[in-house]
């Protein structure tokens, strides 16, 4: 694609993702795209790391804002690498991931959105969703889970949710990390080719690959049902890791940057206290 590619769909937009080139690595161009805008990008995402740890220590110290990061991707997408390069450096003691697996018999006897709440961040805190509610319209929904008459009441539910938590004081960004088929097949072989990477592949992954179709259209969907204004989607071209750990942390950046935040005031006196010896 020689145009540039936006990087959240509008408000009202029907996505198709056919029109979002997971190749697309913006003005990252180099002779060789493989290696040297690789090697460009080191410096710039350095920098970024190191405005992000200096942002989230004010967050963290200010602690009036929230901000919530979703990550959704197919398997292989990005998503446990994006939280790897993206926060390394950060103070772990106010960032929290959560890991959203199928849900437990106890979460089943709730509403779909239960346990989602429950991992919240509090004031001060970056929290990290990887994968979250939107599990449920998307496997939910291509493995015939629920009902399609349920299934399809939660992107208004969803809507409503986010709406609750941003008018709570919760910044909400949330990334879909889009990779090709391609490009995924080339990540499980790697998986398959190492020993110590056996343990993130499952045969049940190949079952999910085998309907690559219906779950874009799901992802489609989500992404056009529920981009507002509260909450936009960010559809990141993800095929090259570089580019899209670029994207993200400049994102949560320039968001966090946005909040104006400030240390907070210190006692009074403190400039005549003297360190005993």
């Amino acid at each position: 694609m020689g145009k540039k590619q936006p990087l959240r769909p509008d408000i009202g937009e029907t996505v198709h993702l056919k029109d979002y080139d997971p190749d697309y690595s913006g003005g990252f161009k180099g002779k060789d795209d493989k290696i040297k805008d690789k090697d460009e990008a080191v410096k710039p995402l350095e920098h970024n790391r190191q405005r992000l740890e200096k942002l989230q220590e004010v967050l963290y110290a200010e602690a009036k804002h929230t901000l919530l990061i979703v990550l959704q991707a197919m398997d292989a997408g990005g998503k446990d690498g994006t939280i790897r390069s993206v926060m390394d450096g950060v103070n772990p003691l106010g960032v929290g991931v959560t890991s959203f697996k199928a849900p437990t018999a106890e979460e089943l006897a709730h509403d779909f959105l239960w346990r989602i709440h429950q991992h919240v961040p509090s004031r001060g805190m970056i929290g990290i969703f990887n994968r979250s509610h939107y599990e449920d319209v998307l496997i939910v929904r291509v493995e015939n889970l629920v009902p399609e008459a349920v299934w399809k009441k939660r992107y208004d539910h969803i809507n409503a949710f986010e709406r609750l938590l941003a008018d709570s004081g919760v910044t909400i960004l949330k990334f879909f990390l889009h990779i090709s088929k391609e490009e995924q097949k080339e990540r499980f072989e790697e998986r398959l080719k190492e020993p110590d990477k056996h343990w993130k592949f499952a045969k049940g992954d190949l079952a999910v690959r085998a309907k690559w179709d219906q779950y874009m259209r799901a992802y489609e969907d989500a992404l056009t049902y529920c981009n507002t204004e509260w909450a936009r989607w960010h559809i990141v071209p993800a095929n090259k890791k570089w580019y899209r750990d670029l994207v993200i942390s400049q994102t949560i950046i320039e968001t966090l940057e946005k909040l104006d935040m400030r240390y907070p005031e210190p006692e009074p006196g403190l400039d005549k206290i003297v360190i005993p010896d």
